[in-house]
């Protein structure tokens, strides 16, 4: 299985440039992974948000293939444990093709792309800024893949 990590826009702090790109090659000695960056709106001011969304989200969209299994990091999606993210990793391992997670713009999603989506996961209740968010979820699926080899990574 292939796993993708959509993002929209660059990752701006270069501290979280080099954490993320730790973890990316952590991930790749595990299974094939990779990063996938959507160039920024041009122009974003003369945009609605619902306008911004909407270009966002045809841009993604694009990317996607049918059999693609799109989980979409959303405030209001499942939240996991890390071994119940591990768990639920290793089970998409098994039956999916590609397994495609979308960080989107400051402004969410558009309905388009939520259709799209195959079920939407949560990071926690608490809001952190995009930028954050690519490197707390790549510093996850690595520590899923530590789960599911037994590694020591991760502590209960």
């Amino acid at each position: 299985m292939k796993t993708l990590l959509i993002l929209v826009g660059k990752t701006a702090n270069k501290h979280f440039v080099a954490g993320i790109n730790d973890y990316v090659e952590r991930i790749g000695h595990y299974m094939p992974f990779e990063l996938v960056t959507i160039p920024e709106l041009k122009n974003t001011k003369a945009l609605t948000e619902e306008l911004q969304k909407e270009r966002e989200g045809e841009l993604i969209l694009k990317l996607l293939q049918p059999t693609d299994t799109v989980v979409l990091l959303d405030e209001h999606g499942a939240e996991m444990r890390s071994t119940e993210f591990a768990s639920w990793l290793q089970k998409k391992q098994q039956t999916a093709r590609r397994l495609i997670f979308v960080i989107g713009g400051p402004y969410g999603f558009s309905p388009a792309l939520y259709q799209r989506a195959n079920e939407k996961v949560s990071l926690s209740r608490m809001t952190f800024s995009h930028q954050m968010v690519r490197l707390i979820f790549t510093e996850q699926i690595y520590r899923a893949c530590t789960i599911i080899k037994g590694e020591p990574y991760h502590h209960e």
